[in-house]
């Protein structure tokens, strides 16, 4: 088969090409060649550390990912109170296609520290009953429709701070079904404060997204009107905030949650009195 001619005008372009490559000293193309592959390679590994790391937990997460306000997505492992969850971090873009890859641990022991504790950013929601106190009206009924509404289920969380007690506060979309990616999810905030299970966090450093403030007044406003959830028994009800507020001002020897979990870590980490090391104060 006789080789393909080319036009003339390409024929020139290809001869002027190859005589300025031949005119570059070795030592130039070979450093050039070396900068970019090193290019390409920092490229890939931050592509890599974007998408496709995943974060064991909490303390894997930098200043610089609350900064920049980063989403992760991820599946809910557990619901503690009606407004926190655990999420097991599942990197990748679009669709859901990484879980068939990666396996979501089903046993609590094989979820130990390997996820991300996280406060719902926005909204306070019924207390539970912690170190002695009675729970809140509803505590019960909202932890069920929290719990019904994103166990298991795939959400993705837009990173803003870490509280007091180490979790991490985020704004949290549910994933629509059949459409990937956070844009097209609903707001879980909202979606708390539109059937009345939560009041809308007022607190200094509240945070409530691309949606504001005025518009989690809004929807809460609306479940008062129609006596929804925990507004079903009338307006006049304690709320979150109001609970709170009541047992710091009224029972300073409570510890706090985040005193009892320092004071139960240090006790399950601290030498046994008969071992030679727990003899020694200096140690």
């Amino acid at each position: 088969m006789a080789p393909v001619k080319l036009p003339s005008e390409l024929e020139q372009y290809v001869t002027t090409l190859e005589n300025k490559v031949s005119s570059i000293p070795p030592l130039l193309l070979l450093a050039s060649a070396c900068a970019a592959g090193a290019i390409t390679a920092l490229g890939v590994s931050r592509i890599h550390f974007r998408y496709f790391k995943r974060l064991e937990n909490s303390d894997w997460i930098t200043p610089d990912n609350y900064q920049k306000k980063r989403w992760i997505k991820g599946i809910v492992s557990s619901v503690g109170d009606a407004d926190n969850f655990r999420l097991y971090h599942t990197p990748g873009i679009g669709w859901s296609w990484p879980l068939k890859f990666r396996r979501v641990p089903s046993t609590s022991k094989a979820l130990k520290n390997r996820t991300i504790h996280i406060r719902i950013s926005g909204v306070d929601a019924p207390e539970a009953a912690h170190f002695g106190r009675l729970a809140q009206p509803y505590a019960e009924e909202s932890l069920a429709w929290l719990t019904n509404r994103i166990l298991g289920k795939t959400v993705y969380c837009q990173l803003i701070s870490r509280d007091q007690y180490s979790r991490v506060v985020a704004n949290v979309v549910v994933k629509k079904r059949f459409l990937p990616g956070s844009m097209f999810g609903s707001s879980l905030s909202l979606e708390m404060l539109r059937v009345g299970w939560a009041t809308t966090y007022e607190q200094a450093g509240a945070e409530y997204g691309k949606w504001g403030k005025e518009e989690y007044i809004r929807t809460e406003t609306g479940a008062k009107a129609l006596r929804l959830g925990m507004w079903q028994s009338g307006l006049n009800g304690e709320t979150p905030a109001e609970y709170k507020r009541r047992y710091a001002s009224t029972d300073t020897t409570q510890p706090t949650k985040a005193t009892a979990e320092r004071t139960q870590s240090r006790s399950s980490n601290a030498p046994s009195p008969t071992s030679l090391l727990g003899k020694f104060k200096f140690w």
